[in-house]
């Protein structure tokens, strides 16, 4: 299964952008942004907003793993 903390984290570095940056960008602290990076699944809500951040759909991420189950 998808751990999406991990994937969130994978594309921030892949990006060679800063935790502080992310943190300022979702109005929270960079301490929070660990804690993301933990969460094995979260929040839709908070996954728009970091997807549309990072410019990247996790929700494809996501998808790609589920519909090879829905066969």
């Amino acid at each position: 299964m998808i751990h999406i903390g991990s994937l969130i984290e994978q594309e921030l570095r892949r990006q060679d952008r800063p935790v502080t940056w992310l943190a300022s960008e979702l109005h929270c602290d960079r301490t929070n942004v660990y804690k993301v990076f933990k969460k094995k699944s979260m929040d839709t809500r908070l996954l728009v907003d970091i997807s549309v951040i990072l410019q990247h759909n996790f929700f494809l991420d996501y998808a790609d793993e589920v519909i090879p189950l829905l066969r």
